[in-house]
């Protein structure tokens, strides 16, 4: 991260309310995951092992709360397919329809049409793994298109959605109440549509709880950065998954707030009870709201528009990158162009239900599971030369409005940085979201991957994405 004078002054009754404010919200039991039960299940490195089954929820959620967030898979197919209008398997299959379900190595790519079949970004890291990324695959596993669906209330949700937009696209906050805002995009604005499906995610339902272990891979593949994570996500607007439904509390109907995102260091060392904490909001005119706590210092600090940009730490990412594009699209600050650039099958990577992806010592990622998947392709031109992209392309699953790859390009055009998100799903319960993340750098040429444990976790409210919960426990 980029040193930052931390001289500054930040109202003192606004740090003050934000950091004591209490939700008068039951949170329910915490069931929760650690850091070391984890390790215990699943390395970081070489380790095939299907941590899922034994991390399923329905072994770690008290019984009555999976009872509130599990669902029937096939009604919720059903209800999904009626939604978007359509089912993954019947939309591919046309393009390179010699690439049939089976493994596949590398050396095969050039026999084949896997050119035509996968993105640029995917073709080219269909390869054996060596310098200058991590994040590359020797082989693939094809498997048949699945069908996917979110939970029926989220669904019910998008297709009461009666969304309206202004002239240049961006939504009109009283017209969002729930859901997908888009989930049959059509017309002059559906590029940004299409972006705004994401900008709304339910991933990990209304709350969620996550761990992250990640690594840093300089230019040869050393291993320059180690880090270890916890964060904490809640919609604060919009909630149909779990309870409270709609706002989450007083405070987020009086203020407008969308979405609250608490991430805390845990390692390295040095780095040890960092935080950073983004809340945004339901008007697209109104900034997001971004803290980072320096544990050392015991100093909270607000970022502006231009700190924004700026790289997080050890990670090929800035802070409004975080789990691949979490910037407020704004007429205001940062506008963007938005253009379709293909409506099409691509072939994309998953993770097993079961946790049994893997990264290898030297980077490699293995065990995944390649479907035919529907995808927008999604070009976003920065209309601002001050920002730190002039551009970025991103890959969103036409099913699951989920973001799989995502390029930026720099202010000379060249590719910057990428981020992939590689996603899983807990079929019991209509929920999916990312589980491996690869980050490059093609100018510094340098990567970074992780591995995320998310899932839905009822007991996030207030305390948790709140700045007292960012430093809760920093001063160990």
């Amino acid at each position: 991260m980029r040193n930052h004078k931390l001289a500054g002054a930040i109202c003192f009754t606004i740090i003050f309310s934000l950091l004591f404010e209490t939700a008068a919200i039951s949170a329910g039991p915490q069931y929760n995951v650690t850091i070391a039960q984890w390790d215990q299940q699943k390395s970081f490195f070489d380790d095939p092992r299907p941590y899922k089954n034994v991390f399923s929820m329905k072994k770690i959620m008290p019984p009555d709360v999976y009872a509130k967030l599990s669902c029937n898979p096939e009604e919720a197919k059903k209800l999904w397919a009626q939604v978007v209008g359509f089912k993954a398997p019947d939309l591919v299959g046309k393009i390179a329809p010699e690439i049939k379900p089976g493994a596949y190595s590398y050396k095969d790519k050039d026999k084949s049409a896997f050119k035509e079949l996968m993105a640029p970004e995917y073709y080219k890291r269909f390869a054996a793994q060596a310098p200058p990324h991590a994040g590359n695959y020797s082989e693939i596993k094809v498997v048949p298109t699945r069908q996917y669906y979110w939970h029926p209330r989220i669904a019910e949700a998008t297709a009461k959605a009666a969304v309206k937009q202004d002239a240049q696209g961006y939504i009109i906050a009283s017209s969002y109440q729930a859901g997908f805002p888009f989930p049959k995009p059509s017309g002059p604005h559906k590029g940004i549509q299409v972006v705004y499906n994401w900008t709304k995610r339910y991933i990990g339902g209304d709350s969620q709880h996550g761990l992250q272990r990640g690594k840093g891979f300089a230019k040869t593949l050393r291993v320059d950065f180690d880090t270890i994570n916890e964060f904490a996500t809640a919609r604060l607007a919009s909630r149909v998954y779990m309870e409270p439904y709609g706002f989450l509390d007083e405070r987020a109907k009086s203020q407008g707030e969308h979405r609250s995102f608490n991430f805390k260091q845990l390692a390295p060392r040095d780095l040890y009870g960092n935080a950073v904490s983004i809340t945004s909001y339901i008007d697209p005119a109104k900034f997001d709201l971004l803290f980072v706590y320096v544990n050392s210092l015991r100093r909270i600090r607000r970022l502006s528009a231009t700190d924004a940009q700026d790289q997080a730490v050890g990670q090929d990412t800035i802070y409004e990158d975080f789990e691949g594009f979490n910037q407020q699209l704004s007429p205001k600050r940062f506008p963007y162009k938005y253009k379709v650039l293909a409506e099409r099958e691509y072939l994309m990577p998953i993770c097993p239900e079961n946790g049994s992806a893997m990264i290898t010592s030297n980077g490699e990622l293995k065990n995944l599971e390649w479907e035919r998947r529907p995808v927008y392709v999604i070009e976003m031109e920065q209309t601002d030369k001050n920002f730190i992209y002039s551009k970025r392309i991103m890959y969103i699953d036409k099913e699951t409005f989920i973001l799989h790859l995502v390029e930026n390009y720099d202010q000379k055009g060249r590719l910057y940085r990428t981020t992939e998100n590689i996603p899983s799903y807990y079929s019991d319960l209509g929920i999916g979201g990312p589980e491996l993340h690869n980050q490059r750098d093609y100018i510094d040429q340098h990567s970074f991957l992780s591995r995320v444990f998310i899932y839905p976790a009822a007991w996030v409210q207030r305390d948790a994405i709140s700045l007292r919960g960012l430093a809760k426990g920093a001063a160990k």
